[in-house]
């Protein structure tokens, strides 16, 4: 931390503010005390505070930058499986073989769920939301280990949080089966973390479901890929869940819910829907001119970043793994047609180039999912069940921190003043 002070100049009196380094990114002005003269900022959507401070995730969007740990995301979607994400955005540290064996050991053993909690689902509609679903019995969970839910013991902690990363895709498979009217799939501890979750997903026990490694691999991806993301709306949401003392499930289904929102997990439901706008190859250059026209309301979705302005580190990876799905399964679907020729006009054209619109994950990762056979009503769940470690890390440290308080914003308020009170019978 340097030892600097921004003055802040306000009616003639000055008042002193220390600045604040950490080890990436932008400096920060400690506000902390600014209440006590009498002001707050004012600063809606969060745009420029920093509500917390981190060793988690850093992004510079600008750059294109994404660390874990200080780990780049290129690597480890590369080199490293999911569940090694999951260890090391927990601990700090990437883990060994001995404790990454441990710890895929114990994930494993613990994705079987509570037979009690197969109820839940016979009260939701058949055509429910799978997130509502999700949301809900994510909440519910905490209702069977309601003894180990001492969040000032860490040791409780981790185990919520291995048991969030290991319940997630039997939950989130559970509310696909439902959706469509077939039995539950159990875990099966001889598979890996992505390949069981797509046994659960996909398998029928009328006939044997072999997995597709090459799928597999994609799935695994896509986990790593979406892991964590920085004081996103739904961190942010989990974090401010937690600062109340509430327990983790109820804190991860906050998060679920915020996710839910389509300007958050929904974008890359938003690119498939705008593919099947578009309809054919040969109506591009018609959605194309739309999209360049000022006056048309028409967004190319899936192209460019709100952080990232040059390009999404995170898409540079999910493209090689879109087009070896592709060529793996040798899907014939015309939207899939319509998202490769976009794909190629959007890495060619100027229009595209100088404004820096690349595909970014949501783009590609929406098409792996389509090829695969998942609903887009399933997209979110896929993209909640994969920031669960995310969200759970971030919960974790902030509950580790001395000085943790309960989070309060304030307010600009611009409603009536003091007035007095008529009663109705006058």
């Amino acid at each position: 931390m340097a030892d600097r002070k921004a003055t802040l100049q306000v009616d003639g009196n000055s008042i002193e503010l220390p600045i604040l380094t950490g080890t990436a990114g932008y400096d920060v002005i400690d506000v902390r005390t600014l209440g006590k003269h009498g002001y707050f900022t004012f600063d809606p959507g969060f745009l420029a505070t920093g509500s917390c401070e981190s060793k988690i995730t850093y992004i510079d969007g600008d750059k294109g930058v994404l660390l874990h740990r200080g780990y780049p995301i290129e690597q480890l979607a590369t080199d490293a499986d999911y569940l090694e994400v999951c260890y090391m955005l927990i601990h700090g540290e990437a883990p060994t073989k001995e404790e990454y064996e441990s710890f895929r050991s114990t994930i494993t053993n613990h994705t079987m769920v509570h037979q009690g909690l197969h109820n839940f689902f016979n009260g939701f509609r058949r055509d429910s939301h799978p997130m509502a679903m999700l949301c809900a019995v994510t909440g519910a969970l905490s209702s069977f280990y309601h003894d180990d839910l001492d969040i000032n013991v860490p040791e409780q902690r981790v185990r919520s949080a291995y048991r969030l990363i290991a319940k997630m895709p039997t939950i989130a498979a559970m509310c696909y089966k439902h959706s469509i009217g077939q039995p539950f799939v159990y875990p099966r501890n001889n598979l890996s973390y992505s390949e069981n979750f797509l046994n659960m997903m996909f398998s029928v026990p009328a006939e044997d479901y072999v997995v597709n490694p090459t799928v597999a691999k994609a799935m695994d991806r896509i986990f790593t890929l979406h892991a964590d993301h920085e004081q996103n709306a739904s961190t942010s949401t989990v974090r401010l869940a937690g600062s109340s003392g509430a327990n983790p499930y109820a804190c991860i289904a906050a998060g679920v819910a915020s996710l839910w929102g389509p300007a958050h997990g929904g974008a890359n439901e938003a690119c498939l829907k705008m593919l099947a706008e578009i309809g054919s190859v040969d109506r591009i250059p018609e959605y194309i001119a739309k999209a360049k026209d000022k006056n048309d309301s028409f967004r190319l979705m899936g192209f460019g970043h709100r952080v990232y302005k040059n390009f999404d580190p995170r898409a540079t990876v999910m493209r090689e793994t879109c087009h070896e799905v592709l060529k793996e399964l040798n899907v014939k679907d015309p939207l899939l047609d319509v998202a490769m020729e976009l794909e190629r006009i959007a890495l060619e054209d100027d229009y595209f180039i100088e404004r820096k619109l690349y595909p970014n994950v949501d783009f590609y990762s929406g098409i792996i999912l389509k090829a695969i056979g998942i609903p887009t009503s399933m997209f979110t769940v896929i993209f909640a069940m994969s920031r669960t470690v995310g969200w759970i890390s971030h919960w974790h440290e902030m509950l580790s921190e001395e000085s943790q308080r309960i989070g309060r914003p304030r307010q600009l308020y611009t409603g009536e003043s003091q007035r007095d009170f008529t009663p109705i019978k006058k």
